[in-house]
């Protein structure tokens, strides 16, 4: 890999290779479940709670946390990072705290359901949505946003990459049309967060929502929202509210940040195991882990084209998407062909429509999906290798 540091194996113990980080990444990078370990038999208190010794330590991870977020995405102020149970809840914190009947919101065809239902919920109660169409390989252009603009236009929202076929958004371009017209963009970091360079500020984002468990290498429960120095808070209402640990006289939301948006005790066990997964992606240098990941992606996509009935979806060119993967094998269904992988191969992949029919129609691939591939850091070229073999094999039986 990389570095040539050692690094857990992407093989389980069984000897079946997993390619499907783009759900959830395994395995985590050392240290991860040590950090939780450790937490868990020397710290694990409630942070902001007490004002003994051991909950003291955990505010101070926790705030550590903050730190590290706010480093590697380019946000001046730790204080700004509010963490949640996963994107999800951030996404709808942004969507229902600072969106109201009467406003219009831009979004594309790509975004996953995470965006797309809260987006629908908001429309039916006056909310109004343009979703603008991307190409067959999910490329969009950024003069169809500012074309969509309207004068209540508050907010643009995009996934920063697609979940389904790793086809890359013009998310600093979105961002420049926004602040341009006085108004703010979201972005959906789920598929780039810690594998692709993010800077808050030079990137013109305002709402950055991103999650652990996926190119952060940490635990599954993590996950939040950054906001950008534009960002007033006071505009932003909280969805939840209660006990934060401060101002308890009052039974009143505490308005400062972070308290504003964190009501009760935080998975503080998660973020020992997600500030150890930062300081590892920290140490490796995104840069590097972006580039492992182009060329096993660039390695997959060229062994792909070679194989007859074989459909790629996407921009087929490494550089341009993350390392994710969808394709179709003629003949055979995704879900057949995962079964297949999975018991003939041992190949642990994700098929179907992946929590994103909206890109799928995009792609033509609704309603039966696709296969998907998600590599990962852990990855090798031996895995991609393994894994051509294992398409070759079945596409050869339906020819």
């Amino acid at each position: 890999m990389m570095s040539g540091l050692p690094v857990p194996s992407s093989r389980t113990k069984d000897g079946a290779i997993y390619l499907d980080n783009a759900a959830t990444s395994w395995p985590k990078p050392p240290g991860v479940a040590a950090a939780i370990v450790q937490f868990l038999e020397q710290s694990a208190a409630n942070p902001g709670r007490s004002g003994h010794r051991m909950s003291v330590e955990a505010a101070r991870m926790v705030y550590q946390a903050r730190e590290e977020i706010a480093s590697l995405f380019g946000a001046p102020d730790p204080l700004r990072v509010i963490f949640g149970q996963n994107i999800t809840d951030a996404i709808n914190l942004v969507l229902h705290g600072f969106l109201h009947p009467g406003d219009h919101v831009v979004t594309s065809s790509m975004e996953h359901n995470a965006v797309m239902r809260p987006l629908r919920v908001l429309e039916s109660k006056g909310v109004s949505v343009t979703c603008v169409p991307c190409s067959p390989d999910g490329r969009l252009d950024p003069q169809q946003i500012e074309d969509a603009i309207q004068p209540k236009t508050r907010l643009i929202v995009l996934t920063h990459a697609s979940n389904v076929c790793g086809t890359m958004l013009p998310i600093r371009l979105a961002g420049e049309i926004a602040h341009r017209h006085q108004i703010y963009l979201l972005v959906d970091a789920a598929q780039t967060a810690g594998v692709f360079p993010i800077h808050m500020e030079q990137d013109s984002i305002d709402f950055l929502a991103f999650t652990g468990h996926k190119s952060l290498y940490g635990p599954t429960g993590t996950g939040g929202l950054v906001l950008g120095t534009r960002v007033d808070h006071e505009l932003l209402a909280p969805i939840r509210q209660g006990g934060t640990g401060s101002r308890s006289e009052h039974e009143t939301q505490p308005g400062f940040l972070p308290d504003r948006y964190e009501s009760g005790t935080p998975n503080s066990v998660g973020l020992a195991g997600l500030l150890a997964a930062i300081r590892w992606i920290s140490s490796m240098g995104v840069e590097a882990i972006r580039s492992h990941e182009v060329n096993l992606c660039n390695r997959l996509l060229v062994g792909l084209a070679e194989i007859p009935g074989i459909t790629i979806y996407g921009t087929q060119s490494a550089s341009q998407q993350t390392a994710t993967i969808g394709f179709n094998i003629r003949g055979v269904s995704p879900s057949t062909a995962a079964l297949q992988l999975d018991e003939e191969f041992g190949i642990l992949c994700r098929v179907g429509l992946h929590c994103a029919p909206a890109a799928h129609h995009t792609i033509g691939t609704f309603p039966e999906g696709c296969i998907r591939f998600g590599l990962g850091v852990f990855n090798t070229m031996d895995d991609i290798d393994q894994a051509l073999f294992a398409i070759r094999q079945i596409a050869r039986e339906v020819q």
